[in-house]
């Protein structure tokens, strides 16, 4: 669940994350970070190798990385907030599906587990059955 914040940064950074990521997964960036790195190894041999020409490599990937990193987790927790009101929604509009599972993502392992363990104990019935020539598309109750 995402952090409430009522500071007005948070709202540029998404766009800004949004925007970033799009740029980054373009083959063009690809291509451009490889043309970077040919670069940087063509130039070896005019700097004999030395420690400054592999440090301009390393710190560049590293603050390069390092940056990445939050402009995709911030991009994957809204695609993954986008994608569980989806499902909530589908659970929700569904005649016969149980709304109890709308926010599964907020419990805890325990929890977790237990509704897990009755959905195998379903799809365990549901394989013997079947193997009995009974259909298994009716909506049991957990």
């Amino acid at each position: 669940m995402p952090i409430k914040t009522s500071w007005t940064f948070a709202q540029p950074f998404s766009q800004f994350s949004k925007f970033a990521s799009r740029i980054a997964g373009q083959p063009v960036a690809f291509i451009l970070a490889c043309s970077l790195v040919f670069v940087w190894l063509i130039t070896g041999p005019l700097y004999g190798f030395s420690d400054t020409w592999q440090l301009v490599i390393n710190t560049t990937t590293n603050i390069a990385e390092f940056i990445m990193v939050f402009l995709i987790q911030n991009t994957q927790n809204r695609d993954g907030e986008a994608i569980q009101i989806k499902l909530d929604e589908l659970i929700r509009s569904h005649r016969g599906a149980h709304n109890v599972l709308l926010d599964l993502e907020e419990l805890t392992e325990d929890q977790l587990n237990e509704i897990k363990r009755k959905y195998e104990k379903l799809a365990e019935i549901a394989r013997l059955k079947l193997t009995q020539g009974v259909k298994d598309t009716s909506a049991t109750e957990v």
